[in-house]
């Protein structure tokens, strides 16, 4: 089941933080800003996008906890 979360990193350290914890759970994390899509666990496609805006998050795991994780991020 997919989940869709908006997510807001505004700084670099929000996003070093952010795939340093998508990277240890199992699973597919896709970001898309716009017409762009990029891998959650790509520090490199994350920077490619838009910070200035809401990036929506999608999850495709069935892990429990997830939401949590990542709550400080979450707009």
């Amino acid at each position: 089941m997919e989940k869709l979360v908006n997510i807001q990193l505004k700084q670099i350290q929000d996003v070093k933080d952010f795939v340093n914890i998508i990277t240890k759970i199992d699973g597919d994390f896709v970001l898309e800003s716009g017409r762009y899509i990029v891998d959650a666990k790509s520090i490199m496609g994350i920077f490619s996008l838009d910070l200035s805006q809401k990036i929506l998050l999608r999850i495709q795991s069935d892990q429990e906890g997830i939401l949590e994780k990542i709550q400080r991020f979450t707009a």
